[in-house]
């Protein structure tokens, strides 16, 4: 575990000198407009369709246009589309390497490859999260903007609490995204990991049996359904196995081919 610090380091330069941060940030931006959006077309669905924000056929039923709501929508968001997010920052935190043929040159230093690979886990924790302070950031600012009737502090509170934990479990399962990324060398195949990930959470949930599968937890969880400790005991289970995997095919794969 040598040079775990400096490790970590790197990959925080790799990050900040590439592009990625710039789109992942515009990408969870679009969440907070995007429920600007709708509380505008909230706050005077007519004047909406008048200007022609929305059609006339358009049927709104998020509820009213105020902080409750508007969190609301962000904790979905979040709950839902946040593996898609990021899945592809650990996609490209690990596929990079391959499709850059940067690997061999990265295995070459005087750095444990579970240092590296924990490095990189760290810096997709990390950007991840403050990706999710960034947005929950613009969604006071946006509400702000709107002029949103005041709400209790409870309200912002319990909202903050949901996202939190929302976020941790989202981060959690993205390990096997990293070891698809390992793996498959390259960034194709984690994507499509975590695409199928996400349409079988969609059945699962339809079936019902939902809270025992990983990926459909953290959506679950938003919406506030009941979810007993099996749910969150699965989700870290995956996490462990997904980073188990990950530091194993490092340490003993053949990263040449």
């Amino acid at each position: 575990m040598s040079n775990l610090a400096q490790a970590i380091w790197v990959e925080f330069l790799k990050a900040r000198r590439s592009k990625m941060p710039l789109f992942t940030a515009l990408g969870f931006a679009m969440v907070p407009l995007g429920g600007g959006f709708f509380m505008i077309v909230l706050k005077d669905p007519e004047m909406a369709r008048r200007v022609g924000l929305i059609s006339t056929k358009a049927q709104l039923t998020m509820g009213s246009a105020d902080w409750q709501t508007y969190l609301r929508f962000l904790t979905m968001a979040v709950g839902a589309g946040g593996i898609i997010l990021f899945g592809l920052i650990a996609s490209w935190v690990f596929g990079r390497e391959y499709s850059d043929r940067t690997v061999k040159d990265l295995l070459a230093l005087p750095t444990a490859r579970s240092a590296i690979v924990l490095s990189k886990c760290v810096v997709i924790a990390v950007w991840s999260a403050a990706l999710s302070v960034l947005t929950c950031l613009i969604t006071l600012g946006v509400g702000a903007a709107l002029g949103l009737p005041s709400e209790s502090p409870q309200v912002f509170w319990q909202s903050g609490i949901t996202i939190t934990v929302a976020v941790c479990l989202t981060i959690a399962l993205v390990t096997p995204i990293a070891f698809a990324a390992s793996a498959w060398h390259g960034y194709l195949p984690p994507i499509g990991v975590m695409m199928l990930a996400m349409g079988l959470a969609q059945l699962v949930n339809a079936a019902g049996w939902g809270e025992y599968f990983p990926w459909s937890v953290p959506a679950l969880y938003v919406q506030g359904e009941h979810l007993g400790m099996v749910s969150y005991v699965i989700v870290i289970l995956t996490s462990i196995a997904g980073l188990a995997g990950t530091l194993l095919w490092w340490e003993r794969a053949d990263q040449t081919h």
